[in-house]
């Protein structure tokens, strides 16, 4: 009873000698499904166009402490706002992503006239096959590498070189640095400045005609000049402690040394103001008897002088920004331009090949298997019963 049961189970179980038989029975499929695989794999290899791949590869900017930042805090005013702006913790994300803009990719397929190239209609879909072409990486050495494949070597390295022009005119139309920050706050603060400039001028320009000139001693034109002087810093560090309490506590070395100073400029100021007054507060000449067109004139000059102490601090605040921007450093340093490529990247015909035999021989194995098993099977009266009722199911079914 014994030797008949490990009989049956020597006789269920599958022997590697059944599957090699198996395999004999149908090795036709063995040796044609391989050999069509392959030759298609062969005709795919060569019928295939080679695409280039050209690489160029940048140094952007590094954010760094510029010494004019510490220039600017001797002039005091603006600059400790303007200065306050954090760098970037890591710009070589951010120059990536400007790479990858919608931004530089509309102006390249403008330039190349890519959606003609393209055969599309719309932007939408020329960007999205740009974006194909073109991978964009950052290693950890800090530099960036633009890669394009295309069929034609010239075409893919004149688009990897554009998009290196394209990041270095939207850097500079962009304010990325610090110092490039400060400048661009100076320059909307001196716009403003200079307006109102030339309004207070208009403003006197029009007194001096209705009036006539008139004519003051050394003196009180000295404590005009200084007193619009000493209103146009105060209004400088004013707005220089409202843009520190953005980020600085009122217990902050800096924030109490300018609170400082602007109690000792108001203080100057007062001092100047309150020695002759009129009836509205305005200085007048040491007699006391000046007309009322005069003291429209002092008015109007003093303001005048306001605002060109306010406009001077600016400007000298604007120009060492720019200094400290080109000392930054903020142009795109090319390491590599992009070459046409003398070597095709893709397809590679030895992979290509090897995977279609590779392929061809597993399919065939499956279905040199399958095929067996199913001749193997119509030959039993076990598995004729199966196979008619399995088509009996599906006919009624």
């Amino acid at each position: 009873m014994g030797q008949r049961t490990l009989a049956d189970e020597n006789n269920d179980e599958i022997h590697l000698l059944d599957i090699l038989t198996a395999l004999a029975r149908q090795k036709k499929i063995l040796f044609t499904v391989p050999l069509i695989f392959g030759v298609f794999a062969i005709a795919a290899a060569f019928l295939i166009k080679p695409v280039f791949s050209s690489v160029a590869v940048i140094l952007p900017p590094q954010q760094q402490i510029s010494g004019a930042a510490a220039m600017l805090g001797q002039l005091g005013g603006l600059a400790g706002a303007a200065g306050s702006i954090a760098g970037l913790k890591n710009p070589n994300e951010l120059y990536v992503a400007m790479l990858q803009s919608r931004t530089v990719t509309d102006k390249l397929i403008d330039n190349f006239d890519l959606k003609k190239r393209f055969s599309v209609e719309t932007f939408d879909e020329a960007r999205k096959i740009l974006n194909g072409l073109v991978v964009i990486t950052s290693d950890k050495a800090g530099t960036i590498s633009v890669a394009v494949e295309d069929e034609d070597p010239k075409f893919a390295a004149e688009i990897a070189n554009a998009f290196i022009h394209e990041l270095s005119n939207l850097t500079g139309k962009l304010a990325i640095t610090d110092a490039a920050r400060r400048r661009l706050f100076f320059e909307k603060q001196l716009v403003s400045a200079k307006e109102m400039l030339e309004n207070v001028e208009t403003e006197l320009q029009k007194i001096q005609e209705k009036t006539g000139l008139l004519q003051f001693d050394g003196q009180v034109k000295s404590i005009i000049s200084n007193i619009a002087q000493l209103e146009g810093t105060v209004a400088a560090k004013e707005v220089q402690l409202n843009a520190m309490r953005s980020f600085a506590t009122n217990n902050n070395p800096e924030f109490m040394r300018l609170q400082g100073e602007i109690q000792g400029y108001q203080a100057q100021l007062g001092k100047l103001k309150n020695g002759k007054l009129s009836s509205d507060g305005d200085i007048v000449i040491p007699t006391g008897k000046l007309p009322q067109v005069g003291v429209d004139y002092v008015r109007g000059l003093r303001n005048v002088k306001y605002q060109e102490a306010i406009f001077e601090l600016l400007s000298k605040q604007y120009e060492l920004a720019k200094i400290d921007e080109a000392k930054e450093s903020s142009v795109i340093q090319v390491l590599d331009n992009a070459i046409p490529a003398e070597k095709k990247s893709k397809p590679r015909k030895s992979i290509i090949i090897l995977v279609g035999f590779i392929g061809g021989g597993l399919l065939a194995l499956f279905l040199a298997l399958m095929r067996d098993a199913f001749q193997q099977s119509c030959k039993d009266n076990v598995g004729k019963y199966r196979w008619q009722t399995l088509k009996k199911t599906w006919k009624e079914g």
